[in-house]
């Protein structure tokens, strides 16, 4: 079974010009989990970042743990293994450690990452996430990556995938929206019930009505009390097995969302977070809610 590091960096919104040196602190600080995606443009600057530590003899590519996603518009299975090579390239790469699903929609292939019709909705291909998941699967027979994923998948989509005929590799991880306004505790349930692991984007949340995350005052007593920042707080996911990929470009708090690990949340502030819920969801991608495989019009 694959080991995914408990805390990794985010890469998304990470602009090109900052993320080659986010990268290299982190690996400095002791980060080895790196979450990219061909989306997110920036993997050919994560790649050099890597590689001037590699260079540097501070890490071994065996020590680390890269993974990128499969974007929308690839989704018919002749356009898997060449998206998946480009990332492979841009990174410097020869595998990746692990390749997920970005979204289960098919978007129409081309150049356009977001092909929209003139009403201003997303533009769907006529592709099947399970056909999707055999051109990953061979992948993984290649050798071009060591296991494979899925992201942003509810309760229903994931048993259908699990419960695919002939279903040669399993998902090892659904990575998903999470933090206190989004707890996901019903879709943790199925997916760790199932041994899919879950990793959470977005753990340290965002604004809701004006109100932070990290100013809620709920954690920022919860901070105090154990003289921790607020995002520290919010990485406490690791106490529920759920793996997190805070993302920052600002070396100190880089440094600061890895030291998770000398201390405990107690089960009342566990209670006390859980008590936030607010059923926010910050990644609501909108110009897909008309697609057949949208994946929020479900309960969880």
């Amino acid at each position: 079974m694959v080991t995914i590091p408990p805390v990794g960096l985010g890469t998304w919104q990470a602009s090109p010009g900052e993320v080659t040196n986010a990268v290299k602190v982190a690996i400095d600080a002791g980060y080895r989990h790196f979450d990219c995606a061909y989306l997110y443009n920036n993997e050919s600057e994560v790649g050099e970042g890597i590689q001037c530590k590699i260079n540097e003899g501070v890490v071994r590519r065996e020590d680390l743990f890269v993974v990128s996603k499969l974007w929308c518009t690839f989704h018919e299975k002749s356009l898997v293994r060449t998206v998946c090579s480009q990332s492979l390239t841009a990174l410097k790469l020869d595998y990746l450690d692990l390749y997920l699903m970005h979204w289960p929609m098919g978007f129409k292939p081309g150049k356009d990452n977001m092909p929209l019709d003139h009403s201003g909705m997303v533009i769907p291909s006529n592709t099947d996430f399970l056909e999707t998941w055999e051109a990953m699967e061979d992948l993984v027979t290649e050798g071009l990556v060591k296991a494979i994923g899925v992201s942003n998948f509810n309760h229903e989509q994931l048993e259908r995938l699990l419960k695919k005929r002939n279903l040669r590799i399993k998902p090892v991880t659904n990575q998903i929206e999470c933090h206190p306004y989004l707890s996901q505790k019903r879709l943790i349930s199925f997916c760790q019930a199932r041994d899919v692991s879950v990793t959470a984007y977005r753990p340290l949340g965002g604004s809701s009505e004006g109100v932070v995350l990290m100013d809620d005052p709920v954690i920022k007593r919860i901070a105090k009390e154990h003289g921790r920042s607020p995002a520290q707080i919010l990485i406490f996911q690791i106490q529920r097995n759920v793996i997190v990929i805070p993302k920052s470009v600002t070396p100190h708090r880089i440094q600061e969302n890895i030291q998770v690990f000398d201390f405990e949340l107690t089960e009342q502030d566990m209670n006390d977070i859980f008590s936030l819920e607010k059923n926010l969801r910050l990644a609501t991608f909108p110009t897909t809610e008309n697609h057949k495989d949208y994946p929020f019009h479900t309960e969880y």
